[in-house]
């Protein structure tokens, strides 16, 4: 049998809650960062991008366009900005020279890791100076947060 729903009021109270504390928290993030990290900051796209060639690959250009709902053109322009700055390489499909497979370079890769590292020690910390059940009720709350943030997304409509 399954737990009743939360009221209309109930889970209004809860999505203006996460409409709050989300950006804070990331722009609280972004200004540790902002202190800590010895590199220029990249634009938004640019992170999103070099991120998501992270995580995917040898992605082509076209699928993280997709991925990250941009504009191909728009993709395209940051990663010819992206390879200028040394952080993404561009290389051909051996079977159709029009596409390009995405890559980031040594020094992406080490950047990105220093920043993850540095996020993950900021969320340490804090969560050190939280009580157990803080940090109980935020890591049971945290395969949720992940399924609000698929259904969030457009692409899951």
């Amino acid at each position: 049998m399954s737990a009743p729903s939360a009221s209309p009021q109930d889970t209004r109270r809860v999505a203006s809650g996460l409409a709050a504390v989300l950006p804070a928290l990331h722009r609280a993030v972004d200004r540790r960062i902002a202190q800590d990290f010895p590199h220029p900051k990249l634009p938004d796209g640019q992170l999103a991008l070099l991120r998501f060639v992270g995580g995917h690959d040898g992605v082509t250009v076209r699928a993280a366009a997709d991925a990250l709902m941009l504009k191909p053109n728009n993709a395209s322009a940051l990663v010819t900005q992206l390879v200028g700055l040394g952080l993404l390489e561009r290389r051909q499909d051996a079977a159709d020279k029009r596409v390009a497979h995405l890559h980031l370079t040594t020094v992406a890769r080490s950047r990105l890791d220093e920043v993850a590292n540095l996020v993950e020690g900021y969320f340490a910390e804090a969560l050190h100076a939280l009580t157990d059940g803080e940090r109980d009720a935020i890591g049971s709350a945290l395969g949720a947060l992940q399924g609000l943030a698929q259904r969030v997304h457009p692409a899951a409509g």
